[in-house]
């Protein structure tokens, strides 16, 4: 919550979002509902390949906290010449990180384009990419050198236990899926339920290997480069 505060109180509401998907981030939905009221930014990606339930559950959390969610779609040009060359399922031969690029981090960029900090769900237990992540950081994945980015992941610290322990505490909306097995939920045809013996995000993209498991959104938490933690109080 004071990572939250802090975030909102640095930057005007217009230059900063919260990425929602999940279950961490609706966690941070209701916390900035509490200092803020309706007036929570939000956006989502809307890759076109989300379950039916997915869908459901973002108007379900629009409605619930009244907010306006902002949905980013990826270019219809690009999207349209991936399809056919390349067909609906090519993530499974030659990786997912195409995919997703024209998907994901085409729109996430032109909106970042807008924003001077965002707010994310990532937590440090979610997989070995996100072992050393900070509360914050200077997003070197998509600031440039006359706009740098600042990223904010206020639950870096928490586990899955905290996170469900904070939903069921404050009647917080989460995804169906989550009852049905699926730990970390992304496109239908990338993601799976899992085991309760599995690590959380074993079901996304189960065909590779476990240290290629960030779709490029997160990029430089695989970089070999270490990340710049901004020290509070700073400037980015």
């Amino acid at each position: 919550m004071d990572v939250l505060a802090d975030a909102f109180n640095r930057f005007e509401q217009s230059q900063i979002s919260i990425s929602f998907s999940g279950a961490e981030d609706v966690v941070l939905i209701e916390m900035a509902y509490q200092l803020l009221g309706n007036r929570v930014p939000v956006f989502c990606l809307d890759t076109g390949r989300l379950h039916p339930e997915t869908y459901r559950y973002i108007d379900q959390v629009r409605k619930h906290y009244g907010i306006s969610i902002d949905m980013l779609s990826p270019d219809p040009a690009n999207l349209e010449q991936l399809v056919r060359e390349k067909g609906l399922f090519s993530f499974y031969q030659d990786g997912h990180h195409e995919c997703c690029a024209i998907r994901k981090i085409q729109p996430l960029t032109k909106k970042l384009c807008h924003l001077d900090a965002w707010i994310t769900g990532q937590r440090r237990d979610q997989n070995v990419t996100r072992t050393e992540l900070p509360q914050e950081q200077e997003d070197r994945a998509f600031s440039t050198p006359r706009h740098p980015i600042t990223k904010f992941n206020p639950l870096a610290s928490w586990t899955s236990p905290d996170v469900w322990r904070y939903i069921q505490t404050n009647g917080v909306p989460y995804n169906p899926l989550h009852d049905q097995g699926f730990s970390s939920i992304g496109c239908e045809p990338c993601t799976r339920s899992i085991s309760r013996f599995q690590p959380e995000r074993a079901g996304r993209w189960w065909w590779e290997d476990e240290k290629d498991k960030e779709c490029g959104l997160h990029a430089q938490n695989i970089d070999a480069q270490p990340v710049r933690v901004i020290e509070k109080h700073t400037q980015a």
